[in-house]
């Protein structure tokens, strides 16, 4: 396929901008809680985009997935599932700790296990290597960001607790569960690396080698669909809150933008990535990532996230933003 640099580091400007916002329309509803809105925004990202693309691309799709074995689908699946659980704690995460805070400390965690696992499971000799140093010290700037943000809502915390209020235990929740999303995160990309089965089926079956991966796409997403569903039916029943399904307008509204936004995000990110060719994974993912923190903060910021909390949170958080864009930078100029 024929590059275009230009336009694929447009599409990963918008993809970038995309995935960064998909959580503000979470902030725009009025009756519906968190969970209505988390059921409503999976079916539309996992399950109504995914399968739409993959029609699309290939419309022998079910001929395809009836050809593989077991051994094909359950890597694909299995890995979806860890992602799945990753997804649940990011919605969490980012309801608790804000957008700014949540995308910052996630994003930068999973970039790094990302990275780090296969490195040491693959090519632990590269991490010898003045590639390996540059990839390490990309990561030591990661946690030392994500460290830098977590101090800055702790000083944010500090600052908006009421007299007497008792400080700490519901923040260091949050980021125990920011650091596991963290981790299982990458998963998703695991997913698709170990989905080579259903690549081939759907090459001897006639799909275009440039469209393989959205046949992948619905097989990785359906894994993650199981525990995102579960968890958002159990707080329904829980919390009573199925009811709320009957005022529609505009809440469910809220809810497929926040899906398109999502699904989208990632179908453009993959386009860009085939546009941009050999620079897909290094300057274009790099740029992926930043933009999609930053994005993110933007937003957190200007939506009064961290309105109370006074210039010392905001700038220790501006450093520790600084600090993972610099690692960013390293970790893709070691991925050319």
């Amino acid at each position: 396929m024929q590059t275009n640099l230009p336009l694929g580091f447009l599409l990963v400007v918008a993809a970038g901008a995309m995935v960064g916002n998909f959580m503000l329309p979470f902030k725009r509803q009025r009756t519906w809680k968190w969970e209505n809105t988390w059921l409503v925004f999976t079916l539309v990202a996992l399950v109504a985009i995914p399968l739409a693309v993959a029609f699309a691309t290939a419309p022998n799709l079910l001929s395809i997935y009836a050809a593989c074995s077991a051994r094909d689908l359950l890597p694909s699946l299995l890995f979806g599932f860890g992602w799945g659980i990753a997804q649940v704690l990011f919605g969490i995460t980012v309801a608790n700790l804000g957008m700014a805070l949540g995308f910052a400390i996630v994003i930068s965690l999973g970039s790094t296990f990302g990275t780090l696992v296969p490195l040491i499971v693959q090519r632990p000799d590269v991490l010898a290597s003045g590639k390996g140093a540059l990839l390490l010290s990309g990561m030591a700037g990661m946690l030392a960001g994500t460290a830098v943000c977590g101090y800055a809502g702790r000083l944010r915390e500090r600052a908006e607790a009421a007299p007497g209020q008792r400080q700490g235990s519901a923040f260091r929740a949050s980021m125990v569960l920011a650091v596991v999303c963290g981790f299982l995160a990458p998963m998703i990309n695991f997913g698709f690396a170990f989905g080579s089965g259903i690549v081939r089926q759907a090459l001897q079956l006639g799909v275009a080698p440039g469209n393989t991966s959205f046949v992948v796409w619905p097989a990785v997403l359906l894994g993650g669909l199981l525990p995102n569903i579960g968890y958002a039916a159990y707080l329904l029943t829980r919390n009573r809150t199925w009811g709320l399904f009957r005022g529609v307008w505009p809440d469910a509204g809220w809810s497929v933008l926040a899906g398109l936004l999502w699904a989208g995000a990632l179908l453009l990110y993959g386009i860009a990535s085939r546009q941009l060719g050999a620079l897909g994974t290094s300057a274009g993912w790099g740029l992926y990532q930043i933009l999609m923190i930053i994005s993110a903060n933007v937003s957190g910021l200007v939506t009064g996230e961290w309105s109370g909390a006074g210039r010392r949170p905001v700038r220790a958080l501006l450093a520790g933003l600084a600090l993972l864009a610099v690692a960013t930078v390293s970790m893709s100029l070691a991925n050319r």
